[in-house]
């Protein structure tokens, strides 16, 4: 790990974001992008009906804002960029079902990294319906933010998630800031300038997860990083040196970094191609997904009834119970960090959608009396996997005394076991129709993002999604 100054890093970093074109990335990361476009805009749809989507509208309300340029996803307004930036992360992450980094280095603990279409997306799509940008650069700013955001979060030392920081919080203020410095089209100098006032804005902490503080934190980076865009633009000054000062994010947030995860490897290769982003299935936390998937296929494979089984037993490495803290959750938010939880629901109801995560469910007996069966331990082959997988080792004693095992380093929706486009729009169908989106325009959505290069504007997009109910 690096505590010294790396010189120019985040010259280098912003020298990427304004010479690099759409040109420049590889069909396989075009169309890997889209998945997560179209992904988050359904997720933003069904995070405007969430609980923290009334609250998000009633603050919008007191700031008395007047009439903006950029759409709230489901609220029927619009309103100025930073605003709608903030909105619309806080929806994406809401529900705790969009996509997640990989990680590349086996000390990398893999909630060490991001949710990276949450403060990205959101910053995108604000200052490209804004400018009145095509769908093309929209596109490019977007791949520019998770892009910047994945290697930083790659590069700094674990240390930064260990201790507490959200990385999706601290590093997603850069993927906001590099989108939308991208769409106003800044010079090299005044996008570092940018990089450097997202840099002061970064913050989250993980102390907050299961409560409607987590999704704020996408939210607020998106934001912070428009607005970091915004004061660049116009003149404010700061550092040239943000990342790699001695002061600066990586020593302060960190305790230093690996340069060699960052310097040199922006698009070589892209995050999306290699190691990949992972979509997915289930809104709860992305460590619960590799034995939600496992266990899901064993009951599908042994016909498993609730009724027969007596023990489960979840092993993992040390630090996934440092992010699923809640043993014995009492409301849908704690639910999405409990692996108990989701291995209950699995058994007793055979499936984990948005459905099963609500407040009520949680407070069925059923729910807790299966909930007192699942032990979730550390195991020694978990945690010699490696801290870059999500090793989970389940074993199910039934009444019979049989044990039905299984392991799985990763969940569907992996690269190692991706979603298609198709399967990824019928996510998004649920998620519109959780938000009581009409069907019709579900199905031009759909089509829209998949051609979204094309598109002159967000114009059409965006009204499709504008209201939902």
């Amino acid at each position: 790990m690096h505590a010294v100054v790396e010189k120019g890093l985040t010259r280098y970093v912003a020298e990427f974001v304004v010479g690099t074109g759409l040109r420049d990335l590889p069909d396989d990361v075009v169309a890997l992008g889209k998945k997560s476009i179209l992904d988050g805009i359904g997720l933003a749809l069904s995070g405007s009906v969430a609980h923290s989507g009334a609250l998000v509208r009633r603050h919008l309300d007191d700031l008395g804002l007047a009439p903006g340029s950029a759409t709230v996803i489901g609220a029927g307004r619009k309103v100025a960029p930073r605003f709608a930036a903030f909105a619309n992360g806080v929806g994406i992450h809401a529900d705790d079902y969009d996509d997640t980094q990989l990680a590349v280095a086996a000390d990398r603990v893999y909630g060490l990294l991001t949710h990276p279409t949450a403060p990205a997306l959101p910053a995108a799509l604000a200052m490209g319906e804004t400018l009145g940008a095509s769908g093309a650069a929209v596109m490019l700013a977007y791949h520019l933010g998770v892009e910047v955001e994945c290697k930083i979060a790659e590069a700094i030392a674990p240390r930064h998630y260990q201790t507490g920081f959200h990385a999706t919080a601290t590093c997603g203020t850069f993927a906001a800031a590099s989108a939308a410095a991208s769409l106003l089209g800044l010079d090299v100098e005044t996008t570092a300038r940018a990089l450097s006032i997202a840099g002061s804005q970064s913050a989250g902490l993980r102390e907050n997860f299961g409560t409607m503080t987590k999704p704020f934190h996408a939210g607020r980076s998106s934001e912070s990083g428009v607005a970091a865009a915004q004061f660049a633009a116009i003149g404010w000054t700061a550092t040239d040196k943000i990342l790699e000062a001695p002061r600066g994010f990586f020593s302060a947030a960190g305790g230093g970094y690996d340069a060699d995860a960052i310097r040199n490897r922006l698009g070589d290769p892209w995050t999306f191609a290699n190691p990949g982003v992972s979509i997915k299935p289930h809104p709860s936390g992305s460590l619960t997904h590799p034995g939600m998937t496992e266990m899901a296929r064993l009951i599908r494979e042994h016909d498993i009834k609730a009724a027969d089984v007596k023990h489960v037993r979840i092993g993992t490495n040390s630090n996934m119970p440092n992010a699923l803290i809640h043993h014995r959750p009492q409301d849908e938010l704690q639910a999405k960090f409990s692996m108990e939880f989701c291995m209950a629901i699995l058994l007793l109801d055979r499936k984990a959608g948005l459905g099963e995560f609500t407040d009520a469910t949680t407070q069925r007996e059923d729910v807790k009396a299966m909930i007192e069966k699942v032990d979730f331990v550390v195991d020694d082959k978990a945690e010699k996997a490696g801290y870059h997988k999500m090793t989970t080792i389940i074993d199910i004693t039934l009444n019979d005394g049989r044990v039905i095992h299984g392991e799985a380093d990763f969940g569907k929706g992996s690269p190692a076991n991706p979603m298609s486009y198709d399967e990824v729009a019928n996510k998004f169908r649920e998620n519109a129709d959780h938000a009581r989106l009409s069907r019709a325009a579900v199905d031009e959505v759909v089509s829209l993002v998949r051609d979204l290069e094309s598109q002159p504007s967000l114009e059409r997009l965006m009204a499709l999604v504008a209201k939902a109910g």
